[in-house]
């Protein structure tokens, strides 16, 4: 059963909220949030909930790049813990692409405070949260990172889990200096909506997916193996969010930074894509991590692949044992 609400925009224009069964079937259910238009025309996110009865803490998932939210087994974890269970499909990802946006396009990664925003307050004053950990993936973990650190001091997030974040290019530190005057530079051309070739490695989604070498299942449309096109004004967004972790970002609330022990670069299949992340270099996520605050617990994950909790089975048991671990000192007793 659907649930209704008068919500605010930023703008604080009402428009109506209603919950109604997602995609993935019971119990999770799905609203759309009307955002203020962009030069594409209307814009939208989504959020997708799944609540436990009694619950005063919750988790709120943002997804990665090219990507969007199907991970039922991390929900699974943690409404078990006695969280509600909460996941963002941004503008322009998965379930909130319209045929008439640019996938995944943003000029500003400040952009998606818009949505962010609204979620907690869905969270918080629509469903009585009291609690919030936010949990990024890659460059949902950029995002969410960023984000944190504007929203420092105002009580609006109590704990961040990040599951391998985009901190930085998959480059040499050489590649990236001279790299990143050139970004901005192509970023500032066409309106940022230049293509440029996309760096995505398809064999990363095919480890992955059930059809190909993988176990697990979900819509090659949203997430497609060759991605979508990687867009100048994204990537010199990324770039600006990059130098600002570099800067230091000050998070004012707990973090837990997980990522593989290893990475891997092929362009060939590779049974090592199993074991490794294939997207990132997770010896520079480790090496970023004193950067976003003064308390942050670094885990490395033994077989771990680029979205840890997507991992084999003995690197997915590390991975919930670790937050686990985390949890219970700074998230204990999640139900009342």
């Amino acid at each position: 059963m659907g649930t209704q609400a008068r919500m605010g925009t930023g703008q604080a224009d009402l428009v109506e909220l209603e919950f109604r069964e997602d995609v993935l079937g019971a119990p999770y259910e799905a609203a759309e949030l009307t955002l203020a238009p962009d030069d594409e025309g209307p814009v939208t996110a989504t959020l997708v909930r799944r609540l436990v009865p009694g619950a005063r803490q919750a988790v709120l998932y943002i997804h990665g790049y090219t990507d969007y939210f199907f991970q039922t087994n991390l929900a699974d974890h943690f409404t078990a813990a006695g969280f509600s269970f909460y996941a963002l499909d941004l503008r322009k990802y998965g379930r909130s692409l319209r045929p008439h946006q640019s996938p995944n396009f943003v000029r500003d990664l400040a952009v998606y405070d818009e949505e962010l925003d609204l979620a907690v307050r869905v969270i918080r004053e629509l469903d009585g949260h009291t609690r919030l950990l936010v949990d990024g993936h890659s460059t949902g973990g950029l995002v969410a990172s960023l984000w944190a650190a504007r929203r420092a001091g105002r009580g609006v997030v109590d704990g961040l889990f990040l599951n391998s974040p985009f901190l930085s290019m998959p480059a040499s530190p050489l590649a990236r200096t001279l790299g990143s005057p050139a970004v901005g530079a192509l970023g500032r051309l066409s309106g940022g909506l230049r293509k440029l070739p996309s760096a995505l490695n398809p064999h990363y989604v095919h480890s992955l997916h059930r059809d190909h070498r993988g176990e697990w299942d979900f819509d090659l449309a949203l997430k497609p193996a060759e991605g979508f096109p990687l867009y100048a004004g994204w990537l010199a967004a990324i770039d600006r969010g990059h130098r600002a972790v570099r800067h230091g970002l000050a998070i004012d609330v707990p973090v837990l930074l997980m990522a593989s022990t290893a990475s891997i670069s092929t362009t060939s299949w590779d049974p090592a894509l199993h074991r490794r992340d294939a997207v990132l270099r997770a010896d520079d996520i480790a090496a970023l991590a004193p950067k976003l605050g003064r308390h942050v617990t670094t885990v490395r994950i033994e077989g771990g692949m680029h979205d840890l909790v997507l991992s084999g089975p003995d690197a997915r048991e590390q991975v919930f044992a670790e937050l686990d671990r985390w949890l219970g000192a700074y998230f204990p007793a999640a139900v009342d």
